[in-house]
């Protein structure tokens, strides 16, 4: 219960701003091992790369439930707060029917520990709008293991894309 409260808060922090502030309750899991601050290594395997545009393509078209089974259980998830462990099916679907915005992979790139893609936002059917978002980008890291999502951070880029907008 206090998981589906925390991911509440933050599903009227994101659609309201592009992000939040909230202090959720959440406990901080381990960095990826491998992790490493060194620069993108290139093209992500097929293997996931298909993970990431399958999810993408699922949330774009309002199905969370199929974009939750692209989740890990347990996973972790982060947008713009503190990371939120997903326990269940039903928190990955809900944390999907959170994600205002759909969107279009338009680049993936493999970092060494993480696959990172750039999105363009689309509105999608379902809960929440886009809204203004709609057309602007936004950055996912994934921690992709065993074909699922084990991992799911926002990246702020350093400089944010026009139209300002809610994040996917």
């Amino acid at each position: 219960m206090r998981l589906l409260l925390a991911l509440a808060v933050l599903a009227l922090g994101v659609s309201a701003c592009g992000g939040s502030d909230a202090r959720l309750k959440a406990r901080t899991p381990p960095a990826p091992k491998g992790s490493s601050s060194r620069l993108p290594a290139g093209s992500p395997s097929k293997a996931d790369d298909a993970v990431v545009r399958g999810w993408a393509d699922a949330l774009r078209a309002g199905d969370v439930a199929k974009a939750a089974r692209y989740f890990a259980i347990p996973s972790v998830v982060s947008n713009g707060t503190k990371p939120i462990r997903l326990a269940s099916r039903a928190d990955a679907v809900f944390f999907n029917r959170t994600l205002p915005c759909g969107a279009k992979v338009t680049k993936t790139q493999d970092t060494g520990a993480l696959v990172v893609a750039t999105f363009e936002l689309t509105e999608r059917p379902g809960p929440g709008r886009c809204g203004q978002g709609v057309g602007g980008t936004a950055r996912t890291a994934f921690l992709i293991r065993g074909g699922k999502i084990a991992q799911w951070r926002r990246v702020v880029d350093s400089e944010p894309s026009l139209p300002q907008g809610p994040t996917i």
